[in-house]
């Protein structure tokens, strides 16, 4: 069984279209659409392989979809703190607060501050733009990098020069494929 990530797929996309696209190169065992993007377990290697060939860049409903085997969340998920939880927020909200940003490998609330790991630093990034000092649930989170994997520093260390950091209480050192802070900061 291979599972494959299909990213940019169009709203108007169904879940029964994405598995009858794939069943052209082998059978499919799982189809799963999450937003914008989705995951499909295929029979083999050389069915996925086929249906990357195939379908990388193929257009669905005016859209080009990314089509590529799913990566291991050990080597490449992006983990980021989250401030400040709302005590009613439950992990199936918060995920789907940051799946509007990309895949969402694991959501793990602890009291009032939760860790959500990212498949793709570019999307952790993206959440961290978009989510950081914004109310959800009626209170404003933070969400800042816990641990950057390697190969995931670069991109940080490139946002942070291009767009800063709007809490200066945090110690931007990046030291050991890490950012390291010397508090996480909930406002």
């Amino acid at each position: 069984m291979v599972k494959l990530f299909i990213g940019n797929l169009p709203r108007e996309a169904t879940e029964q279209e994405i598995r009858s696209l794939f069943e052209q190169y082998g059978k499919v065992l799982e189809c799963d659409i999450i937003k914008n993007y989705g995951f499909v377990h295929i029979e083999d290697k050389t069915a996925a392989e086929d249906a990357i060939r195939n379908l990388h860049h193929y257009k669905l409903h005016g859209v080009n979809i990314n089509v590529e085997a799913s990566k291991n969340k050990s080597k490449t998920s992006t983990k980021l703190h989250v401030g400040n939880i709302s005590p009613t927020c439950t992990n199936k909200e918060l995920r789907a607060k940051f799946e509007e940003y990309g895949p969402v490998i694991e959501c793990d609330i602890v009291k009032d501050y939760a860790f959500v790991h990212m498949e793709r630093a570019e999307d952790a990034v993206e959440a961290i733009r978009g989510l950081d000092n914004t109310e959800f649930q009626g209170k404003t989170t933070s969400v800042i990098q816990g641990y950057c994997n390697k190969g995931h520093t670069d991109i940080i260390k490139n946002y942070n020069l291009m767009f800063g950091s709007n809490k200066s209480r945090r110690c931007q050192d990046l030291k050991y494929g890490q950012l390291h802070y010397s508090t996480f900061v909930s406002f």
